[in-house]
């Protein structure tokens, strides 16, 4: 069985740079599970490495589609489970980094997709629904079939909301129900899973922090120019945190410091939908990092933990 190890954890916890080393001592290759990175354009916002950072080792999924093309979980899988092949073919150890729960999934487990083609009449009087008895009816009518999805779904997440009920009306099933069925099948991978967390107030000041940075690398271009290509909330694209949360500033409606707090909050809550779906999973062991265990302390840990599942390195 091939072996995969898997790095996951919360925005801006630091997974980019533990992956990198791992990947350097492992004789690794990094396959990127982040559904943003993959579209080109999308630099700043989805803090893609850049090629100084990635430091000469090979990455795979990024930068392969363009914003507003469409590009679906299952050709994430079909790709990156293409590319854990490849890796181990060339004698080098996969590598799965990323904080997109549903992408990692897709790829480590035998998953059934959601058996609901869009349903576009519906699609059409959901937002209907949503224009005449506003977006919260429609998401509290969602926390009722489904907390579970409600949870990771943003409340004024219009197109991901009527998404959700479009799968329960045309299923009969929940999103998060399609969302946690797999085959009855054994694992596809030797699965080597760990989770890097940080102490809350410390990740929490680390996206503030990131956020920050981003606007002076240049973040409200890279908006203003999915703006001039037409992308709005319809394309996906322009769902990523880091860029709808500048879209009303750029049409003038609210002022930048509030956008920029907008995008922290968002920022934050996405990290703690992203830890609850990730401790859902039994099998990723948690590793903290912060003030008690510095970078290289982490990754000589999970060098022994590698060790003593593969006995290598």
């Amino acid at each position: 069985m091939q072996k995969l190890l898997v790095i996951v954890g919360p925005t801006a916890v630091g997974k980019t740079e533990i992956s990198i080393q791992l990947a350097q001592k492992l004789n690794g290759e990094i396959i990127s599970a982040d559904s943003m990175q993959i579209y080109r354009g999308m630099d700043i916002g989805t803090a893609k490495p850049t090629l100084a950072e990635q430091a000469g080792i090979p990455h795979h999924m990024l930068d392969i589609v363009d914003p507003g093309k469409p590009f679906s979980v299952a050709d994430y899988q079909t790709l990156a489970r293409q590319k854990i092949e490849e890796i181990t073919a060339r004698g080098r150890m996969p590598v799965l980094a990323g904080g997109t729960g549903l992408y990692v999934r897709a790829v480590i487990d035998p998953y059934n997709f959601i058996p609901a083609d869009t349903d576009w009449d519906l699609r059409a009087r959901l937002k209907r629904q949503a224009e005449e008895a506003g977006l919260a009816a429609l998401y509290q009518w969602l926390s009722e079939i489904d907390p579970v999805a409600a949870e990771r779904i943003h409340a004024n997440d219009e197109r991901r909301i009527i998404r959700a009920l479009e799968v329960y009306q045309t299923t009969g099933q929940p999103l998060s129900f399609w969302e946690q069925q797999t085959d009855k099948q054994k694992p596809l991978y030797d699965l080597i899973m760990i989770g890097i967390n940080r102490p809350r107030a410390e990740l929490y000041q680390r996206i503030n922090q990131r956020v920050d940075l981003m606007l002076e690398q240049g973040l409200l271009a890279e908006a203003q120019d999915l703006m001039a290509q037409g992308l709005d909330e319809n394309f996906i694209a322009s769902q990523a945190i880091g860029y709808k949360e500048f879209f009303a500033y750029l049409h003038g409606e609210e002022s930048l410091a509030e956008a920029t707090e907008k995008l922290k909050q968002s920022t934050r809550r996405y990290a703690k939908r992203q830890l609850t779906w990730f401790r859902a999973d039994k099998r990723v062991q948690w590793l903290e990092l912060g003030k008690e265990r510095t970078a290289v302390e982490l990754i000589n840990e999970i060098l022994q933990i590698v060790a003593d599942r593969w006995e290598m390195v």
